[in-house]
């Protein structure tokens, strides 16, 4: 959509929007994101799109990939189109065949040259022919007098101090991201920092919240008064930030981009375990990220990994098998005669021949003496190996994502310890089931987008349990009051773990992060 200045662009593609986001809306007819201000950042753009077609996208590239992925019908409507980098993302989306774009940009412009260059569909309101005066002249006389038909622009938001800590958290994201896009100079460290998290922070929040992603996302590098300036800002926020490792630190150094995360048991207790992308899994003090070594294990590319507590490490490769490593493993106790003629097998031993002949998309363990391990499918199918009887469920529609399990004591005659296995599926859903009974009927968390991750654990003050969502969105659910809480690190999450006193890690391709719940 061209024309000249308040040839009545923006009226027209207000009404489109409206009419297409109204309730009960017809699918086709249905518009899905609209960015205002898409022709200031091509960056702000991304991240905006991205948000509100609920995915995680750092660089219009990612944004390109995702949306591949998934061959909805997608409309999205760009307004005030004006700059040649915006107006290439939209070229590199239109190649995408499922996706439909409305770009409004004014006549002349750098976007509008290149875009009327493409063989897209114009329509260009300074020619007469798209007005009908006589029902333009009606429809005038029917407005109420309060209407401004020719409003004035719009003053344009206020500048930040881009050294200022303060002043970035509290202006306008749109201007602070546009300023740092066109700036070379990094300021401190703040704006690396704002770049890495940069699609959490455009999001609608207050100043102590955007403090804390950027803490979160802020480098050893940085200057040192840039950290304590954020934690003073981010004091009001849900969380406080334990500890970081973005890419590039060297003291402690970074471990890499995360892949999968573990909590270690046995011999490897108080220690966390991240898979890189190329297969190594890195041991780290869980107090500081401080390392305490690694192995490369047979499986390549690790999906998820779980501990149980002789320090055996199940991991799960990309092709769902299942490998075993015992670096660190500890054999059960013997003494004298038997010690010398005999080893005692492993905790493991006698169901990881049968694990091995079975594929999953997931892997948890229970924290037990005799540990059950549970495997998800590609058909939202859920599986118990060890324990005293093998057991499975259908719990999701589609693939399961993400597995944990707890042991949880029976009460009543029986008595007694059972396990109960969480699962997070593609379908959006979060449920629990205690082998030998069925799913529970409802789900614990529901959303219109997939599980990434799962950890539940048995912390102090009781069971709770983390989710990872694949819109970039960290959810810890408190079981003794229902309460829960979010955090949105920036980049895509790939992993979450949870501490005994509630702190969680989240493992992004940038960062390993580890924050506690402020109350």
């Amino acid at each position: 959509m061209s024309g000249s200045e308040r040839c009545g662009k923006s009226t027209l593609l207000a009404w489109l929007v409206a009419h297409g986001s109204r309730e009960g809306t017809p699918v086709s007819r249905r518009v899905h994101a609209v960015v205002p201000r898409s022709g200031e950042s091509l960056l702000g753009t991304v991240w905006a799109l991205a948000d509100q077609l609920g995915v995680v996208a750092r660089a219009p590239g990612e944004l390109v990939e995702v949306l591949t992925a998934d061959p909805r019908r997608t409309v999205i409507v760009l307004p005030d189109l004006a700059t040649r980098p915006v107006a290439e993302l939209v070229l590199a989306l239109a190649q995408l065949p499922h996706l439909k774009l409305i770009a409004e940009t004014r006549t002349d412009s750098a976007a509008h040259v290149l875009l009327r260059e493409t063989n897209a569909a114009e329509l260009n309101l300074d020619l007469e022919r798209w007005t009908d005066p006589k029902r333009l002249q009606t429809w005038r006389a029917g407005l109420s007098p309060d209407v401004d038909l020719n409003p004035a622009v719009t003053e344009a938001p206020a500048s930040a101090d881009l050294a200022d800590p303060a002043s970035v958290c509290a202006a306008d994201p749109w201007v602070v991201t546009a300023a740092y896009e066109a700036d070379s100079e990094d300021h401190g460290g703040l704006r690396t920092a704002w770049l890495k998290a940069g699609q959490s922070l455009c999001r609608e929040q207050d100043e102590a919240s955007r403090a804390l992603v950027l803490l979160t996302a802020l480098g050893d590098s940085a200057d040192p008064r840039l950290r304590q300036a954020l934690a003073v800002l981010a004091e009001e926020a849900p969380w406080r930030v334990a500890w970081n490792r973005v890419r590039g630190d060297v003291s402690p150094p970074w471990s890499g981009p995360v892949a999968a995360l573990a909590m270690g048991s046995g011999p490897l207790d108080d220690c966390l375990l991240s898979a890189d992308h190329r297969g190594t899994v890195h041991a780290l003090n869980a107090s500081d990220a401080s390392p305490r070594g690694r192995f490369t294990p047979s499986a390549t590319k690790c999906t998820a990994m779980s501990v149980p507590p002789d320090g055996t490490v199940l991991l799960l490769d990309e092709l769902g098998r299942v490998h075993v490593e015992r670096s660190w493993a500890a054999r059960p106790d013997a003494s004298g005669l038997e010690a010398l003629l005999n080893d005692k097998p492993y905790l493991t031993d006698h169901f990881i021949g049968e694990l091995r002949e079975h594929s999953g998309t997931a892997l948890a363990a229970t924290p037990s003496e005799q540990p059950v391990v549970v495997l998800g499918d590609a058909d939202g199918g859920v599986r118990t190996f060890g324990g005293d009887t093998t057991d499975s469920a259908r719990s999701h529609a589609g693939r399961v994502a993400a597995l944990s399990a707890l042991n949880v004591r029976v009460e009543g005659e029986t008595g007694g310890v059972v396990p109960l296995v969480y699962s997070g599926g593609a379908d959006g859903t979060v449920r629990a089931w205690a082998p030998g009974h069925e799913p529970m009927a409802a789900p614990l968390a529901e959303r219109r987008c997939p599980v990434v991750a799962l950890h539940a654990s048995d912390t102090r003050e009781g069971p709770a349990l983390v989710v990872a969502w694949e819109d970039g969105l960290v959810e810890l659910h408190r079981f003794d009051g229902g309460e829960v809480v979010g955090f949105r690190p920036g980049p895509p999450v790939r992993a979450v773990v949870m501490l005994a006193d509630r702190s969680v890690v989240i493992g992004t391709d940038e960062a390993l992060v580890r924050i506690a719940p402020s109350l």
